[in-house]
């Protein structure tokens, strides 16, 4: 992984919209979306008007992803960690995601978006599951694209099931224990078929993971603005776009120069 700061100085070559960032687009962008509360609390509004006011910011880069012809945009919607939230913004939380799978079927079958959801569905309420199925299932045709949610999502947990899948394979004799590889091990992740993220974005701040895709983010370059998610804008996926696009991604190896 390599750091991008935010307004980091790039390039004329690397500034946004122009032909050599077309041309080193990310394939997959990444994003945890972090700040819904902290930018509500700081204008004295409930932290739930923070979450309400994400779903435009959701609805405006994936718009603007599409533009881009970005091939697949991740949002980290909710962690497994996330359940020791308070109770009644949690209820907020899945009333939110509800309201987006079925106010948003007509953008995205509009602009041809494939949906798909990771994580865990075990505790997400039925409606919420099924407004969710229903969409998914609605949008499995077009070729568009892919909007990937992460709900009740956890990478270690993600990781461990990967290696219970690879345990039993091998238990029941449908895989030698000397051929699990790196590729056997990703087949099982719930990103199996994904390409790995490019560029990871970071809203609010904040320098960690949050055990998100660990895994897939090895070689990702990773961006952090301290704009929060609520203010995040098509202007700020710019200029990380414009970032990537001037990074030397060398992948452990040495530039050609």
């Amino acid at each position: 992984m390599a750091f991008i700061p935010a307004g980091q100085r790039v390039t004329p070559q690397a500034t946004a919209g122009s032909e050599a960032d077309d041309a080193r687009l990310p394939r997959h962008i990444a994003v945890i979306m972090d700040g819904n509360g902290r930018w509500a609390q700081q204008r004295g509004l409930p932290r739930i008007e923070g979450h309400r006011r994400g779903v435009a910011s959701v609805r405006r880069i994936t718009e603007h992803c599409v533009r881009r012809g970005i091939e697949q945009l991740t949002l980290y919607c909710l962690s497994s960690e996330n359940w020791r939230r308070p109770e009644a913004e949690l209820r907020f939380l899945m009333h939110l995601l509800e309201q987006y799978m079925v106010e948003e079927r007509g953008l995205l079958m509009r602009q041809g978006i494939r949906l798909s959801m990771i994580g865990r569905r075990e505790g997400l309420p039925p409606e919420t599951l099924e407004a969710l199925d229903r969409t998914v299932a609605l949008c499995s045709a077009n070729s568009g694209m892919r909007l990937c949610l992460a709900i009740n999502y956890g990478s270690r947990a993600e990781i461990a099931d990967a290696a219970r899948a690879l345990a039993r394979d091998a238990a029941a004799g449908r895989l030698d224990p000397n051929e699990i590889d790196e590729a056997a091990l990703a087949s099982r992740l719930d990103t199996a078929g994904m390409p790995d993220p490019d560029l990871l974005v970071r809203t609010a701040g904040e320098m960690r993971i949050s055990n998100f895709l660990l895994w897939q983010i090895s070689y990702a370059e990773l961006w952090i603005t301290p704009t929060a998610w609520p203010e995040f804008e098509e202007r700020h996926l710019d200029e990380a776009i414009a970032a990537f696009a001037g990074r030397d991604r060398r992948f452990g190896g040495l530039s050609p120069s």
